[in-house]
């Protein structure tokens, strides 16, 4: 029984990794290019190496960076990185209603590989999830996120310029690649983004708020007048 069980693991686990692969090829630019902006933000190869270990999370790193590099505290930080992160709750609690009965321990240790994309890959996947398939999916993503950004760090210069340059509108990019599905699909989340857009602009171009800051407070407004305007929507239609 004992090794039946251990053969389905490594079974499983192989195809995590075969399921993990397209992602990993995927994170190299954009790792890459993390980690070479690191390094023209003045942080120490241990330092990018850390982020990457131990926050592991594609938009937050970038976004910490260029908060830093724009002069933010660290509360903002925080909070700007926890905002972007949030949604992990859901995407975690939609992961363990799809998963068996491993042992707690096992989905604490992979809900930290839980990314976007192994996310997507994960919730595609025909029938029960196990933990031996998010330790290969997640795995094999998260050793190709930190090992490109050592390699982007110390190597990354050695690029010619033009492609330097070129990649550094990998963050938005990826940003783009994330929120044009959405857009397409709900009218709310275009709302919301256009919303953002046009709060962090006023708050930039005015002088209100430092960049950093105007960007935490235009996602908090637009987010809450959006969802207070369909709450509102909701209660008429259910009035008539």
């Amino acid at each position: 029984m004992e090794v039946q069980v251990a053969e389905r693991s490594v079974s499983d686990f192989k195809e995590g990794i075969q399921a993990g692969i397209s992602i990993a090829i995927g994170y190299f630019p954009i790792a890459l290019t993390f980690g070479l902006l690191a390094k023209s933000s003045g942080l120490t190869f241990g330092e990018a190496l850390a982020m990457s270990i131990l926050v592991y999370a594609g938009a937050s790193q970038y976004t910490a960076l260029n908060l830093l590099s724009l002069g933010t505290g660290v509360i903002g930080i925080i909070v700007a990185t926890f905002i972007l992160n949030i949604r992990h709750l859901l995407m975690a609690t939609s992961i363990q209603l799809k998963s068996v009965n491993d042992p707690l321990w096992k989905k604490i240790i992979y809900s930290f590989g839980i990314t976007d994309e192994t996310f997507s890959v994960a919730s595609f996947k025909k029938g029960k999830i196990t933990a031996g398939y998010m330790f290969g999916l997640g795995g094999i993503a998260y050793v190709s996120w930190v090992l490109c950004t050592g390699v982007g760090y110390l190597f990354g210069a050695s690029l010619p310029h033009a492609l330097q340059e070129s990649m550094s509108i990998a963050l938005y990019a990826m940003f783009i690649a994330l929120l044009m599905p959405a857009l397409a699909k709900s009218r709310k989340i275009l709302l919301l983004a256009g919303m953002g857009a046009i709060f962090n602009t006023i708050l930039s171009v005015t002088g209100l708020l430092s960049t950093g800051w105007s960007i935490i407070v235009a996602t908090l407004l637009s987010a809450f007048l959006v969802e207070w305007m369909y709450t509102l929507i909701g209660k008429r239609r259910t009035s008539e």
